[in-house]
Parts: C-alpha cells; structure tokens; sequence
C-alpha cells in the first residue's frame, strides 16, 4: 500500500474519499460550509480524474431525491448537506433506510437558525437521529477520508444495507487545513470492491415495487430495519479493523477509548472536541 501526504480541508478529505470509493452519481446543492465538497467533486469530474456524473439540483430536498433514485439503479451515490439543507431534506431521509440502500452522505454540522451562523454544533445531525440513518461523528480530516470509505463497505455489508452519514463540524474540520494521507487506488480498490448489489429497485428487466406494505408486514418490516442497525455494531468494528489492517490506522471501531485503564471518571464526547480531550486528559491523571 502506497499514499501520499497532502494538505487537506476536511471537506477536501471528503471529495478525495469519495473519488477513492468510485462514486458515480454526485447530486449536491451548495450550502455552507459544505459547499467546497461540491466545488472539489466538480474540479474532478471535470478533469476527468473521476468517473462520475454531478447533478445540479436545485435544493437539497431534490438532491437526496437524485441521490436515492441513482443509488437504486445499482451505482453508488453521494450528497452532503448543513443545517437548514438537512432540515429540507428530512422528509427524504427516511426513504434510503426503508428502501434499505446504502447511501452516504456527509453532514457538515452548522447551528440551526435563528439565529444564522456557521457556529458548529450538533442540532442539524441529531435532529435525524430516528430517520434509518447509521451517523458516524468524526474528529478530523484524516478521518473523514477513512470513514468515507469505510462507510461504503459498512452499508454495502448484506447485513446492514442502510444509508450511513458521516458528520462533522462545518469550519473548525470542514474548512481548516491539516496533513492527511491519501491511500492510492488500487489498495482502496482491494478494500472496497465494486459495488454489485443483489437487487436492484429500478432495473427495468426485474421491477420491484417496494412503496406500498399491508398492515401485516409492517412490523416484521421495522423490526429488520432494527435488526440491521443492531447488525451494524459488529460490521462497523469488522470494517474499521480490516481498514488498520491494510492502511496501517484504525478509528476506533464503535467507540475509540483513551487512557481508560484504571479509570474513575470517563469524559463522553464526539467529533472534533475528541483531539482537545485526548490532549488534556494526561494532565489530570494522576500517575501511580
């Protein structure tokens, strides 16, 4: 396995994992501090460095719209939205998870308004927490890179087959430089194989109609979708595992633990405060 080191914005770190992972449909409305994902898949796309199509859309409702129609003709698909753009798309959200395709997406945390801001916090993410949706919070742009791929491998597993998001904070990741290796293709190709799912919703040559259950089926229907989620705990520690294995580093599996050995007090926390945690923590530990 071969890399190379260069300077990433976490939203730059996304669009090269998702060139990685071969993703062929991009529909993405620009929304910050999202938005230079958008503009980096673009430059790709259009330098011929990825063999994709960008779809224009004209909201973000449309674009998870565009993004579930290409995902359930076989090709994997991807959006990314913030805010008031992931508020717009919820009545959406919930269509990959029952349609059980998996579709990723990243969430760019920005504070809902009012008031308007770009401030990070969680709100926007949280607030789609009971949509189907797997949400994996990262910590930088290393891991946004990482986690993008594994994400794909991570859905696609026949024991999950749900959407995943994976979600950090708008500036302080998204828009902030940081030294980040980026795997060469053929070592993702052997990680991530190409993606050829078992049924397919639109193919024209075996039509599935999925929109419509009787009552009887309801149940037995949500309680899959539970059951792939609950699935998800053994797949996600599978894939992180394997992905330290060939690329050399891990993220942790479920939940990445730090000097927990003889612990008292353990701190709980997500996404970009991690780093400053796991910096100040030695200086309250009190050596034996």
């Amino acid at each position: 396995m071969s890399s190379e080191r260069k300077m990433l914005t976490g939203n730059y770190a996304t669009a090269y994992g998702i060139k990685l992972a071969r993703v062929r449909v991009v529909p993405i409305y620009p929304i910050t501090p999202q938005t230079t994902i958008v503009e980096k898949l673009i430059d790709f796309i259009t330098k011929k460095e990825m063999d994709a199509e960008y779809i224009p859309v004209e909201s973000e409702h449309s674009a998870m719209a565009a993004a579930i129609g290409a995902e359930a003709t076989g090709v994997r698909a991807f959006t990314a939205s913030s805010s008031q753009g992931i508020a717009y798309m919820h009545e959406n959200l919930w269509v990959p998870s029952g349609l059980r395709l998996p579709l990723v997406m990243a969430m760019v945390n920005r504070t809902m308004n009012p008031p308007i801001g770009v401030a990070p916090d969680h709100s926007d993410s949280l607030a789609q927490r009971d949509t189907g949706w797997l949400q994996i919070y990262v910590e930088n742009a290393q891991e946004n890179l990482d986690m993008i791929i594994q994400a794909y491998k991570i859905a696609e597993d026949k024991n999950v087959l749900l959407p995943v998001a994976v979600i950090y904070e708008g500036v302080v990741v998204s828009n902030f430089l940081e030294p980040v290796e980026v795997p060469d293709q053929d070592s993702v190709d052997d990680f991530l194989p190409p993606y050829r799912p078992d049924h397919i919703v639109l193919d024209p040559q075996r039509p599935m109609h999925l929109a419509v259950s009787g009552d009887e089926y309801m149940t037995e229907y949500r309680y899959q979708q539970e059951q792939a989620m609950e699935n998800s705990k053994t797949v996600i520690q599978k894939v992180d595992q394997e992905f330290e294995n060939m690329f050399g580093r891990g993220h942790g599996g479920l939940l990445a633990t730090y000097m927990m050995e003889d612990a008292e007090i353990a701190f709980l926390a997500m996404g970009s405060i991690c780093g400053v945690t796991r910096m100040t923590v030695p200086e309250y530990v009190t050596p034996h």
